[in-house]
């Protein structure tokens, strides 16, 4: 293992699968001490005991990013098992695919709640956490590139990753005087089971009539020809973490192999 996050306490959210698991285990193996925190606590546990099987420290917990209680347990869990909190990643999220005139109150509520108010409640947290202890710290937002451009068919989506970059850059502002630098990585077309689901979604709202169209569709721009795989948020993730980034705040960092240029 590396040495480069040695003993740094992090904690990732929706850590259970996908791009949350990939960023932990390469956290991990850059010495940090992780908590695999995810609302599925089975996934969570699974991700927690592979890192310790190849040597790392991982403990599991099972969160509920949008209810404040169950995120201040989770910090003071991490706390307890590994003495203070060095940095947040609040990755937890979900996707849906809705036509935009077919998308309801309900809808809404329900994105917004875990991607935007789940992100300003982990601020909060890590923050009054990094705070009481002194010595600064990290904070990490997993936007998207659905927070640079708005698509249709996922307007309520892209409307919570706006609000992730717009949090970040307003908890750059709000926490700069206590040395916790805010950023955001925003991916692009990553082959993960959340994009399984967005795919799904287009084929229900019958936008697509085959598996994989809609997730083939957006990838075919990609000026480095592929589709991302959640690995490639890796290095970005542990760059940021680390004290390589400790004069960057309130950036939004795209990695999306050349789809979105801003």
């Amino acid at each position: 293992m590396s040495s480069r996050l040695e003993q740094q306490s992090i904690i990732v959210t929706g850590a259970g699968r996908g791009i949350g698991a990939s960023i932990a285990r390469g956290l991990a193996a850059q010495g940090a001490r992780l908590t695999i925190a995810d609302i599925d606590a089975r996934s969570a546990e699974a991700v927690a005991r592979a890192i310790r099987e190849q040597g790392g420290e991982a403990i599991a917990v099972q969160v509920d990013v949008s209810q404040r209680a169950s995120v201040k347990a989770m910090v003071e869990t991490t706390v307890a098992a590994f003495g203070r909190l060095d940095g947040m990643f609040n990755n937890a999220g979900i996707a849906q695919t809705r036509a935009f005139l077919s998308i309801t109150e309900d809808d809404w509520h329900r994105v917004m709640d875990i991607n935007a108010l789940g992100v300003l409640i982990g601020m909060q947290e890590a923050a009054r956490q990094m705070i009481a202890q002194g010595g600064g710290g990290k904070i990490v937002n997993t936007a998207s590139i659905a927070g640079k451009q708005g698509y249709a068919p996922l307007a309520h989506y892209c409307a919570s990753k706006f609000s992730v970059v717009a949090l970040t850059q307003a908890g750059a502002r709000a926490l700069g005087e206590h040395q916790i630098k805010v950023n955001a990585i925003c991916p692009g077309v990553v082959a993960t089971d959340m994009w399984k689901l967005i795919d799904q979604g287009f084929r229900s709202e019958g936008m697509t009539t085959h598996e994989n169209e809609a997730f083939d569709k957006f990838s075919a721009d990609i000026l480095l020809g592929r589709p991302s795989k959640a690995e490639d948020l890796v290095g970005v993730s542990c760059f940021l973490a680390s004290a390589d980034s400790d004069y960057m705040t309130g950036q939004s960092l795209v990695v999306d192999g050349g789809m979105v240029l801003v």
